[in-house]
């Protein structure tokens, strides 16, 4: 390499710590927004707290609320991953059902979860379209997953469905049952009874619309 294009800058030097300031802010947002809430949040504390000034927040996120959707987004990333297609288990359908029901099951049934449903709730009541961007970037996000994986199933001849969003939400009711409305009001979970539930969800779902031998 020349003397010359030694001295050229190089493009992607402060990528890396754009993203990791980034991950910082998002990080301080998200425990002091479901500690304390939206309102009582400022960005100058998440800006001390991320260890950044509360400009390079404003400038990252813009307001109070691209952060607040920014700290949902990156909760609701972490189920994601349960409904992507290439991240399916092998084994035969009725396995891959199992195994989708008890990992969101899991998901579900962490007490920060339900901490962050219950936020979300609270927040929504002031600010509507703070529930809107939940919704959006979690509960519609996977829904839209987990039909991409049903539509999958049918071209492959494995399921028969007409409405694949109606048949995405009865197997994920299914799977959560009364449990999900139980965790919301201190009950514990029961792991062999959530067992059962998901065993009995994937059961009538193939009998609902399993293809025909």
């Amino acid at each position: 390499m020349s003397t010359a294009d030694a001295k050229k800058p190089n493009p992607r030097l402060g990528r890396p710590t754009d993203e990791a300031k980034r991950a910082a802010i998002v990080a301080a947002a998200s425990e002091m927004f479901f500690d304390v809430g939206y309102a009582a949040t400022a960005l100058e504390q998440v800006a001390v707290k991320a260890g950044v000034s509360k400009v390079t927040v404003y400038n990252h996120f813009g307001d109070k609320r691209g952060l607040f959707i920014a700290t949902v987004e990156r909760e609701c990333e972490k189920m994601r991953g349960y409904f992507c297609l290439e991240e399916t288990p092998s084994g035969d359908l009725r396995s891959r059902l199992m195994a989708l029901g008890e990992a969101m099951t899991a998901f579900l049934a962490r007490p920060e979860m339900t901490r962050f449903e219950l936020r979300i709730a609270a927040e929504t009541e002031h600010e509507p379209t703070i529930g809107r961007s939940f919704l959006d970037a979690g509960p519609r996000n996977m829904r839209s997953a987990f039909v991409a994986f049903l539509r999958h199933e049918v071209e492959s001849g494995r399921l028969q469905i007409e409405d694949l969003p109606m048949a995405a939400e009865q197997f994920v009711s299914m799977c959560k049952g009364f449990s999900d409305l139980e965790r919301r009001f201190g009950a514990e979970a029961d792991p062999e009874r959530n067992r059962e539930r998901i065993e009995g969800a994937v059961e009538v779902f193939l009998k609902a619309y399993g293809r025909s031998e």
